[in-house]
């Protein structure tokens, strides 16, 4: 199964980086998007459907935190699986975005293998619960 994943951060070197990333890492990906904030993304997803959700947390306009609120909010996109990949590792932030639903945490900086691995598992437990 081929999946599109998006992509969101303020950062377009981030951004770019994490594309690279995920094409480089023998996941079979169909599509790539971006959003440069929680609101473009949250805009985006009005017209096109993703598997996957990997966002910062700082951004303009609309951080990683409401923009995941939104998602998992909405009926049309709640069953997307949100992971957040930020600089923000404490124990308190980890856990208030475990609360409002988000799936996973990857840790900047990471390596490739991180990203690989969070997304591998997350996207194969969403797809075992829906078969």
């Amino acid at each position: 199964m081929a999946y599109k994943i998006l992509v969101v951060d303020d950062s377009a070197t981030m951004r770019a980086l994490i594309k690279r990333t995920l094409t480089m890492s023998g996941l079979e990906i169909e599509r790539l998007c971006e959003a440069g904030s929680g609101k473009q993304a949250l805009d985006l997803l009005t017209k096109e459907s993703v598997d996957l959700i990997l966002a910062d947390i700082n951004m303009p306009e609309m951080n990683g935190i409401e923009m995941a609120e939104q998602v998992l909010a909405n009926p049309a996109t709640c069953r997307i699986p949100v992971v957040v990949v930020s600089t923000e590792a404490s124990q308190t932030r980890i856990q208030e975005l475990k609360t409002i639903g988000v799936k996973g945490f990857i840790h900047k900086p990471f390596t490739p293998e991180q990203i690989r691995d969070a997304v591998v598992e997350i996207l194969g437990a969403c797809h075992a619960e829906h078969v």
